[in-house]
């Protein structure tokens, strides 16, 4: 594979292209965030959970009540309110959340773990975390997990990501 860039791109877009360096460094980033997400979901897939389901169900025991207002739970996920909308209807229907009239926001409403969406969580956490650490964690060394995280939050402040996401 040629690593020389066609020169018309570069100056239609006005855009330099990834020194080597950058390249390589950008594809391995892109094979291990795909390989980690891979076999994350289907180990999390394995105990009948979908990432965004772990996702809704974590951080909704971060709250004391279990309850978040679906504007802020959608915010802390990144996504649409009415992506999570559709989601927490399905989740609803199989008992993990309740949904409820948010007295805040006449047009919102409130997401609340149930018994049930806490006991799954509780049973799910230790496999998805056994998966973290082998797919992840347990790959890094001390000083690469300093660097990891120096690297993501000075990334993550760039991008506007507002603190600490989901596990």
């Amino acid at each position: 594979m040629s690593t020389k860039k066609p020169s018309s791109v570069k100056r239609e877009s006005g855009v330099p292209w990834l020194t080597a360096d950058e390249e390589r460094a950008w594809r391995a980033y892109r094979r291990m965030t795909t390989a980690i997400h891979a076999n994350t979901v289907q180990d999390l897939a394995e105990l009948g959970l979908s990432e965004a389901d772990y996702e809704v169900l974590s951080t909704l025991s971060e709250h004391a009540d279990g309850t978040r207002a679906l504007r802020d739970q959608a915010e802390k996920m990144q996504w649409s309110r009415s992506r999570l909308s559709r989601h927490a209807t399905r989740m609803e229907a199989r008992g993990l959340i309740r949904r409820a009239p948010d007295p805040d926001d006449g047009r919102g409403c409130l997401l609340t773990l149930t018994d049930e969406g806490r006991a799954t969580l509780h049973e799910a956490a230790p496999a998805h975390l056994a998966s973290v650490r082998r797919h992840f964690i347990d790959q890094l060394d001390a000083q690469d997990l300093v660097a990891l995280n120096r690297i993501a939050e000075k990334v993550g402040a760039a991008g506007g990501e507002g603190g600490d996401g989901p596990a």
